[in-house]
Formats: C-alpha cells, sequence, structure tokens
C-alpha cells in the first residue's frame, strides 16, 4: 500500500493489535520486554509493542515494514485510551473486564494438563502476571474502540464522495477475490427423552456420591466436559449476574451457600451446581456439565427434518427465508433470511476462506441451489445444515457499478480515519509525550517528538 492511500485505518490497526490470537501475542511479549519506547499521558508502549505489531503485520502481508510507522499507530492508539479514561461519558468497566479476563485465562487453561504447563507456554511466572497482561490488553482495547467511537460517531459519506473517493483511487484499489452469498437453516439434533434420561441419572448418581462424601471439586475434574471449568473442578469465581445462561444462573441463585442443585437443563447439556457463595450481584460456583451430544441416530433423524423442509422450499410451499425464521436454531442468522455474514460485516465470504466441509457441499452449486442436510460442528456442538447458494460471484476488479457499498466504506473508513488523525493533532499541546531516542531519525506525520529521551 502506497502512503497516498491509507484504506487500513485505525480501525484495522485496533484488529491487529488486539487480536485474538492469545498464545502468539503473550508468548512475544514475554519473550520481547526491553524497555520503554513511549510514554502519552501515563500509557506506555513498550519495545516489545512494536516489535509484536511489525511481525503480526507481516504475517498479514504487509508490505511495509517500517518500524516508525508502527510505533506511531501504536502510540496514537495509545493517546486514545489515555483520552478515553479521561471521558466521563465512556462507562468505566474495570470490574467486567478483570472478570473478562479471568474467564479468558480459565479458557487458555482448558487447553492445558495443568497450570504450570500453560504458564511456562506462554511465558509468564505466574497466574497473577497473566490475568494482569490478558487485562490491560483488553481494557486497552476497549477504551480505544469505545473513543474511537465517540470520535468518529458522525462520520458519514455522500454518493459524490463515494464516487471522488473511487476516481481518486481506482487504480490502488484491491482485486476482489470469488466469493459466494450463502443462507442456512441450522438445527441442533434434539435428543431422545431416554438419552435425556441417562444423562440426568448420571448427574443424580454424581450429586448423591458427592453427598456421601466425595468432593464435588474432584468429581467435577473427573467427569464435567466444561472444558473451561473442569481442570479447576468445575469452579468460576466472580460471577457476574446475568454473565451466565438464564437457566445457570437462575438455579445458582436459588442455592444456599454450598448447597448442590438438582439436574438443570440449559443449550449445553445438563449441569449440577454447587453455589459457594454470593455478595450482591457476584457469586462463585462450581458445576458439573454432561453436554447434549447427540448420537448417530439422533443427527439422522435432524437430517431427516431438514431435507423434508428443503422439500417444501423447493416445491413452492415456502420460501427459505420463512423457512430460516420458522425452524433455524441459529439466532445470529435466523432473522435475517437465514444470510452468514462474512468477515467484513457484509454478506460476502471469500470462498478461500470457506472450510473443507462447506466447500465440499457447496461443490457444484449454481446460484439458488440448496444443498441437502449435512453434519457440521458449531461452538462445539454438532449442529446439521443446509445451505443455500445466494449469490457467487467471480474475482474481478473493483467498480463502482458491482462494489458500491465495499467502496463506501472504504471511503468512510478514511473520512474516520481523518477525523482521528484531527482529535489527535488536537491533544498534542496538552499531553505529555515522550519517545526513546533511538527514534530520533523517525519523520512522524504528527508532531510527537515534544520531547525525547536519549540513550
Amino acid at each position: 500500500m502506497t502512503n497516498k492511500l491509507k484504506i487500513t485505518f485505525l480501525l484495522g490497526i485496533f484488529m491487529m493489535i488486539f487480536s485474538s490470537n492469545m498464545m502468539n501475542a503473550q508468548l512475544k511479549q514475554g519473550d520481547l520486554v526491553d524497555g520503554i519506547a513511549a510514554v502519552i499521558g501515563d500509557e506506555i508502549v513498550l519495545e516489545s509493542d512494536v516489535a509484536e505489531q511489525m511481525n503480526y503485520g507481516k504475517q498479514q502481508g504487509a508490505s511495509n515494514a517500517d518500524k516508525c510507522e508502527f510505533l506511531e499507530n501504536l502510540i496514537s492508539n495509545k493517546l486514545l485510551v489515555y483520552e478515553a479514561k479521561k471521558d466521563t461519558l465512556i462507562e468505566n468497566r474495570s470490574a467486567a473486564i478483570k472478570e473478562q479476563a479471568n474467564s479468558k485465562y480459565r479458557q487458555l487453561l482448558s487447553q492445558f494438563p495443568d497450570e504450570k504447563t500453560m504458564l511456562a507456554a506462554y511465558k509468564f511466572r505466574n497466574a497473577y502476571e497473566m490475568k494482569n497482561a490478558i487485562e490491560k490488553m483488553d481494557t486497552d482495547q476497549y477504551y480505544g474502540q469505545a473513543k474511537y467511537q465517540r470520535v468518529t460517531d458522525k462520520a458519514d459519506v455522500t454518493p459524490n464522495e463515494v464516487t471522488d473517493f473511487y476516481n481518486l483511487y481506482k487504480a490502488q484499489l484491491p482485486q476482489i477475490k470469488d466469493e459466494v452469498t450463502l443462507a442456512q437453516i441450522m438445527v441442533y439434533p434434539k435428543l431422545t427423552e431416554a438419552h435425556k434420561e441417562d444423562l440426568i441419572n448420571r448427574l443424580k448418581k454424581i450429586k448423591k456420591d458427592i453427598l456421601a462424601g466425595e468432593s464435588f471439586e474432584s468429581q467435577a475434574r473427573i467427569y464435567s466436559e466444561d472444558e473451561g471449568s473442569a481442570s479447576n473442578g468445575g469452579l468460576y469465581k466472580n460471577i457476574n449476574k446475568g454473565q451466565m445462561v438464564k437457566q445457570f444462573e437462575a438455579a445458582a441463585l436459588n442455592l444456599q451457600d454450598n448447597e448442590i442443585s438438582e439436574p438443570v437443563e440449559s443449550e449445553f447439556g445438563y449441569h449440577i451446581i454447587q453455589l459457594l457463595k454470593k455478595s450482591g450481584k457476584v457469586y462463585d460456583a462450581r458445576h458439573i456439565l454432561l453436554k447434549a451430544t447427540p448420537t448417530d441416530d439422533e443427527v439422522k433423524t435432524a437430517k431427516a427434518k431438514l431435507d423434508s423442509i428443503r422439500g417444501l422450499i423447493m416445491d413452492g410451499k415456502m420460501t427459505f427465508k420463512d423457512a430460516a425464521f420458522k425452524f433455524s436454531d441459529d439466532k445470529r442468522t435466523k432473522f435475517n433470511a437465514g444470510v452468514i455474514p462474512g468477515a467484513d460485516g457484509s454478506d460476502k465470504i471469500e470462498r478461500e476462506s470457506i472450510p473443507g466441509t462447506i466447500s465440499y457441499e457447496l461443490a457444484g452449486l449454481n446460484k439458488g441451489d440448496i444443498t441437502t442436510a449435512f453434519e457440521d460442528d458449531d461452538n462445539r456442538r454438532k449442529v446439521v445444515k443446509i445451505l443455500k447458494l445466494e449469490e457467487a460471484i467471480p474475482a474481478h476488479q473493483i467498480t463502482l457499478e458491482t462494489d458500491f457499498s465495499r467502496i463506501k466504506q472504504m471511503a468512510l473508513n478514511k473520512k474516520k480515519s481523518e477525523m482521528v488523525e484531527k482529535f489527535v493533532n488536537s491533544k498534542l499541546p496538552t499531553t505529555f509525550i515522550s519517545i526513546d531516542g533511538r527514534y530520533d531519525n523517525c519523520s512522524f506525520k504528527a508532531n510527537w517528538k515534544k520531547e525525547s529521551v536519549k540513550k
């Protein structure tokens, strides 16, 4: 990308900085803590932050490896974070962010045999240090994005501005790869009454053993199928009211301290829950989960149901949109005619990004065709789907005629970037900024180098 055209603006930088790939991010942070690159107000950019973002940028295909530019992007984001924390109209979410960090920590822990192994993998000395690192990352993400949204809230572009943007930059706009628009009807296979009864009876037996002297913690480690808590004895601490699914929370909050519930059904399966303590809107609890994993016969029944729905659509007795609304269990798409959103928020999905299972089902389909029912995974749960190929868009050079909404978003991003740049420049005279002397030769766009720390 040339310096003249900055299509990837600060919102994209946020996505880069706060990637969900915690393993790579934290591993590098642990390896590269080597000094302060810059101070903005009371916010700090580490040398390891700069190196990490350069590496991530390369992984994402960025051709520009200018260290100065990466540092300037980090400084700009830190200034937004600094200003956001002073903005009384931005909600202070410190408590929620801390709990979110604890939850992420538990999720990561579930991927390792024990805590010591995880801490070694991520290069942290103890749990406190790792939780603090996660919390800081989430804090920066929240405040940076909140301020970005506040600054750019009124941004808009007219059709003429979109046309002007296209005419100015069309030689530099990207080639569009093969894309599709897909709609789906997805159902969770229903468990038979006998299967449900078996899960309930197993939990009742586990509860009986606990009441007879076995510890809830040990039984959770042995039997619970919740990856996020089983290795920790089923424990969830500092649960905020409204955080868990309704069935779980209703059962937990109706218990007395150390009391154990009867089996409770939720969308994840069946639980027994032990309330440890509650204080106001926060509580600690343990649980044992047996997942509602369908059998082959239950999956077969779900497929037959979806194939019959497909038959109604193919016969013209029902539209795909109406069928999605009536039958789909996917709350994300059922109210939108079943249409699956793409990575950029539009309804277009690059073919090369589609998982192999889906690609196989789509092979040979034309616009308007519907697959037969097939089995898939959704958020670690077995599901059955049918897919409709709404559109098939061949690779092409981007144009106003075929990609107006996409170009409009690019033009809007450019305007937002300019608004943020103007805001940042307005804060420079009143914000303490110190940049390490190793960056003295950098030619920044903004006047950051009011002070420098020489080495």
